[in-house]
């Protein structure tokens, strides 16, 4: 975040997606974990980081990657202690890094002690008010509640056996049978959800990241899903009373403590009704994510972006890469460069030189506009989606449930390579076992020490654009205004001095006047911007113009 901006930290950082599992393994066996975190921090902090974000690190079955929590208050053994996460959150506050875990509001996991209460109590279970239990239809109840589809496609109602062993109620499930969704329509579950934010608050850390934010409210008449009437679980309007309830929890604590919800919404208007005043801070942007690689559909993107967040002053957020979705190394070299999930398959033919080449123009494209940009773990050093995972070793639980179709998200999650010439790269200590997801051998070029150093790799690019945007008052949070530029070319202006340019067209372009070249994606050609490139340039004030103002 640019020194020159004295707004929370929130509106202009550049946050670090920790994926536990394969950052860094300190305990050698196989799996990351906070010692591992905690002895690559260097890392981090040589990067330039604002702040970063832990996924789940808490106690779980695993059933979906920690997603199914049995407990927010404690940390799952094969990660560390609750000690050694405590102590993480001050080393990187020493080192001026700020940090955010991942709560999961709108499920918990089937060994959470209320859901095995609910069902060792049976049908009168008083625990079974804190899930969505329902008698099935049918005369025999043998049918589900509802014909609903699951976050992850599938049914999302499995049935219970009774303590006597004669077929019982039905519970919802949005996700996985081993995640039931808790009832946040009663006072239990939201007064638990309020004091696992003030724990971990409590704790030092900087910001809360919502799971699946807007799914927590269910219409309790069960209707179907039908065209053109309201989503029975999507976005509903009761969602707002507990994120204002949160906001005003996080107001409570000095520092700027921050709510940043996963809002996959089509709707800009709706997903802009979380960033309202006296509810969230921040919400992820998966608009600009998917789109394609495309000028128009970029600018279209960027726009609507801005435009959505400017009524309610909410900074906006720009990533392009996540622990759900395919790396964008890998999107971008391909015929299609959107991101859909329904459209993920494998055996998609990928130019990986064209996907590094544009990843690398799209990282000095996100750095550069106005609001916090994240970074995805392993994206600083241009890793591509690992598409080759042996069957037998696949853990994501989308894989199973889509029939073997979708190739799930393992692909996204192989554990970083650090040093060496052949797996596991320093991820684990020297006789450790080997890592939970195998690692390409190819990876022995995209090692952090194998990058260090080297002006052209994709790491150094990272390092220097982050350097460049927390010293230049031009970026961070603000405002930009977009330029004249040939048909499939990006320009834009930050005040005072800076423009970006991305050419994703097929020809070369001019550069605009300049005094001085900071930073570009790639080589260039004398004065002119070869495609699939991005520079940095310092420059004149434009003369204002009207149209195009963002």
């Amino acid at each position: 975040m640019s020194p020159a901006d004295d707004g929370p930290w929130w509106r202009g950082a550049v946050i670090y997606q920790v994926y536990p599992r394969s950052f860094a393994d300190g305990d050698g066996d196989g799996v990351g974990d906070i010692a591992g975190i905690r002895s690559r921090l260097d890392h981090l902090s040589a990067l330039g980081v604002d702040a970063i974000w832990f996924s789940p690190w808490y106690p779980s079955p695993m059933a979906d990657a920690g997603y199914d929590v049995a407990d927010h208050r404690d940390i799952d053994p094969v990660f560390g202690t609750l000690a050694e996460a405590e102590a993480l959150v001050a080393e990187a506050h020493a080192l001026g890094i700020r940090t955010i875990v991942d709560v999961v509001p709108n499920h918990c996991s089937d060994a959470h002690p209320w859901f095995q209460a609910a069902l060792a109590g049976g049908p009168d279970a008083p625990e079974r008010e804190l899930f969505w239990f329902r008698p099935g239809r049918g005369p025999n109840g043998d049918q589900r509640p509802t014909d609903w589809v699951g976050e992850f496609g599938g049914e999302t109602w499995t049935r219970t056996v009774n303590p006597d062993g004669t077929p019982g109620d039905w519970y919802l499930h949005l996700f996985a049978p081993e995640q039931p969704d808790l009832n946040w329509d009663h006072p239990g579950v939201r007064a638990e959800f309020e004091d696992i934010l003030r724990f971990w608050f409590d704790r030092g850390v900087d910001g809360i990241r919502i799971d699946s934010a807007g799914l927590l409210v269910k219409d309790g008449t069960l209707p179907e899903t039908r065209p053109g009437r309201p989503h029975p679980f999507r976005d509903l309007d009761g969602v707002h009373e507990i994120y204002r309830d949160w906001r005003r929890i996080a107001d409570e604590y000095p520092g700027d403590r921050a709510l940043i919800g996963e809002v996959w919404m089509p709707d800009r208007q709706r997903f802009a009704n979380y960033l309202r005043p006296d509810e969230l801070h921040a919400a992820f942007n998966f608009d600009f994510l998917g789109c394609a690689w495309d000028a128009s559909a970029l600018r279209e993107s960027i726009d609507g972006t801005l435009s959505a967040h400017a009524p309610v002053g909410a900074p906006a957020t720009w990533v392009l890469s996540n622990h759900d979705v395919t790396r964008h190394v890998t999107r971008y070299g391909r015929a299609d460069t959107t991101f859909s999930f329904a459209a993920k398959r494998e055996g998609t033919p990928t130019d990986l030189e064209l996907g590094t080449r544009r990843a690398r123009a799209a990282a000095l494209l996100s750095l550069s506009l106005p609001g916090a940009a994240y970074v995805y773990q392993g994206e600083e050093l241009g890793l591509w989606e690992v598409e080759d995972i042996p069957y037998e070793l696949r853990q994501d639980p989308m894989w199973e449930r889509s029939g073997r179709v979708d190739p799930g998200r393992d692909g996204c999650r192989v554990p970083l390579p650090w040093t060496g010439d052949e797996p596991p790269f320093g991820f684990s200590p020297d006789g450790a076992a080997a890592p939970w997801l195998p690692q390409p051998a190819d990876w022995k070029d995209r090692t952090v020490r194998a990058q260090t150093g080297d002006a052209t790799s994709m790491l150094e690019l990272y390092r220097m654009a982050i350097r460049i945007r927390r010293a230049d008052p031009a970026l961070g949070d603000g405002t930009m205004t977009w330029l004249p530029a040939p048909d499939g070319v990006l320009a834009h202006h930050r005040r005072p001095g800076f423009t970006c340019l991305v050419n994703l067209s097929d020809v070369a372009v001019p550069l605009p006047p300049h005094t001085e070249r900071l930073l570009a994606s790639g080589p260039l050609d004398d004065d002119l911007l070869p495609p699939d490139t991005a520079v940095w340039l310092r420059t004149a004030e434009p003369t204002p113009a009207g149209p195009g103002t963002a």
